[in-house]
């Protein structure tokens, strides 16, 4: 089945809640650029946050987060918009620690606990909303927590989870979101807070094969929630041939020449998804000439 996202509402729409599934966005992430257990760890749990955070927005909108930690990963970048999709990658795919003390991913280790999180918003406007909060646990579901509860001014909760198969696929990801609306009352909140500290952590119901729904029906109890809207959500780049020629055509005639003279042609990789381009001297001749029209 395809990967989606629910919007929901709960206790009479004192709570917003988002929950999704991810794990062919993660894997298709992890295929593309060859992560190990750790790294798909790290980016599949970005990947969903970027996709329910996604969510928030409407129309065109889109938004970048960026998370340095310090630690020996790199900074994890993830592009994603209010269509249900995302893109992302990792500096250094190829980071993997043996489990923590909790036999679970050593994710905080791979980030690292010394960096920030930044979240720029683009919503059309003249000016970028941009929101950076220090990393406080590298664990990612609490960092995207505490961004949304400073820079936002939200008290939510996020849990995030990646399985990861011993051939480096991805057995299961994803995700939930859970925010209070203004004047949510003190039962429902002692009631969530309860129900939060009680469930298992996101990545064996993930494991156990809950859907989004019933992801939210663990953490706000049954009956409680009403489904908004289900929308499916995947890995898509922006990226194309016609994009990296005209990048090519800006260079100007002078350094496209310079790139037939010295290397025959030119290829260009996508960070975002690896995808790479090639043109032929050829090619380069055809987009030289087209510029100067």
């Amino acid at each position: 089945m395809m990967d989606y996202l629910i919007k929901a509402i709960a206790y009479n729409g004192q709570v917003r809640a988002y929950a999704a599934d991810t794990t062919d966005t993660a894997g298709e992430a992890q295929k593309r650029h060859q992560t190990w257990p750790t790294a798909s760890a790290a980016l599949g749990r970005s990947l969903t946050a970027g996709l329910m955070l996604g969510a928030m927005l409407k129309g065109e909108n889109k938004l970048t987060i960026k998370v340095e930690g310090g630690g020996p990963l790199g900074a994890i970048l993830v592009d994603a918009n209010a269509k249900g999709e995302v893109r992302g990658y990792v500096t250094n795919p190829q980071t993997h620690f043996d489990l923590n003390q909790y036999g679970k991913l050593d994710v905080a280790r791979a980030v690292g606990t010394t960096g920030s999180l930044t979240i720029v918003k683009d919503l059309g406007m003249k000016e970028h909303f941009t929101g950076q909060v220090p990393i406080v646990s590298g664990e990612l579901g609490e960092d995207f927590t505490y961004y949304l509860v400073s820079s936002e001014q939200i008290p939510s909760s996020v849990g995030v989870g990646v399985l990861v198969n011993p051939d480096n696929s991805i057995l299961a990801s994803g995700g939930f979101v859970i925010q209070l609306m203004p004047g949510t009352d003190n039962q429902t909140i002692s009631h969530i807070e309860s129900r939060l500290s009680a469930i298992e952590p996101i990545s064996k119901m993930i494991e156990k094969g809950l859907t989004p729904e019933e992801i939210l029906n663990e953490v706000l109890g049954e009956g409680n929630v009403k489904i908004l809207e289900k929308m499916p959500v995947g890995f898509k780049c922006q990226c194309s041939r016609e994009r990296i020629a005209s990048a090519i055509i800006s260079l100007g005639n002078e350094e496209i020449q310079s790139m037939i003279d010295e290397d025959g042609g030119a290829e260009a990789q996508c960070h975002f998804c690896n995808e790479l381009y090639q043109f032929s001297k050829e090619d380069l001749e055809e987009l030289k000439a087209g510029s100067a029209q």
